[in-house]
């Protein structure tokens, strides 16, 4: 059994990053990436933080807008009209969940795909489908760049991925099939979730519920990817019941530690990618 270190792997990605962002300041371009956050969510506070943080590491310059919980959609939608029409801001992204009283499709689609470092719009999403070259939604991203980083063969490989939200699974198993992995997606109304799993040599989990995965719905060699986050008796962990399997797998992931990490690093890759996208567009 191997642990899967993404905190290790999203550190070295972001010191090539770093190299690869010093270069262009040289020729004295900035990277902008603007943060949108509506209220005072805990988590949500955390997750920008940790976002501008890593930005500063590697060179991007974040703008980071701050609304109160009673906010106005006009307000926000005048904003990212705003930042859509900045071309030094390469990448605009909303920190979710926003209050209630937003829409937050009608707020999304406001930016400017090529601005969706996100990856969530419905042109992001769709380029992914056919094939080209996306901004792919970060977490899916991140579980790719650590099963190539590892040397994982996917080629031919039964992946499982279990969870079918547009944010992770459904691309996670675009990118595998991508990969030339043979991908079968579950989900809540699969029946005899077990028979699948069984079978898979590689397992993506991204469904919210801690421990869902034990050790005699998998098979010996298994690859396991946790994409779960849960909270259990203060304790962060993941949808796999990891002590009981971990021995079971060539590969698994721990959480935290895993997969987290790399989404931060997907979304400065995106940025890094969206930037490229346009400056070669207006040359």
């Amino acid at each position: 059994m191997a642990i899967i270190d993404g905190k290790h792997i999203s550190d070295l990605i972001r010191d090539e990053l770093k190299d690869e962002i010093a270069k262009i300041n040289e020729k004295g371009d900035i990277i902008r990436l603007a943060v949108i956050i509506v209220g005072k969510d805990p988590a949500s506070e955390i997750y920008v933080r940790n976002k501008i943080k890593a930005c500063e590491y590697v060179g991007i310059e974040s703008l980071c807008y701050t609304f109160p919980e009673n906010v106005s959609e006009e307000e926000i939608l005048s904003l990212i009209d705003k930042l859509n029409n900045d071309e030094s801001v390469y990448g605009i992204l909303v920190q979710l969940p926003l209050p209630n009283h937003l829409n937050k499709e009608r707020i999304l689609n406001k930016i400017n795909v090529c601005k969706d470092v996100d990856g969530f719009s419905a042109y992001q999403a769709g380029r992914l489908f056919l094939g080209e070259n996306a901004l792919v939604s970060c977490t899916p991203k991140g579980i790719i760049e650590l099963l190539h980083r590892y040397n994982i063969d996917l080629v031919g490989k039964n992946a499982v991925v279990i969870g079918r939200s547009n944010i992770v699974g459904k691309p996670t198993a675009m990118l595998l099939m991508q990969n030339n992995a043979t991908v079968t997606v579950c989900h809540s109304r699969t029946t005899n979730l077990a028979e699948y799993t069984k079978k898979a040599d590689i397992i993506v989990l991204a469904v919210g519920k801690p421990q869902f995965l034990t050790s005699d719905m998998i098979k010996d060699g298994v690859v396991v990817i946790d994409a779960g986050i849960n909270r259990v008796n203060g304790k962060l962990c993941g949808d796999s019941d990891f002590e009981a399997i971990k021995d079971k797998c060539s590969f698994i992931t721990p959480v935290p530690g895993g997969v987290g990490p790399m989404t931060v690093t997907m979304l400065l890759k995106n940025t890094l990618q969206s930037y490229y996208s346009t400056h070669n567009a207006r040359n």
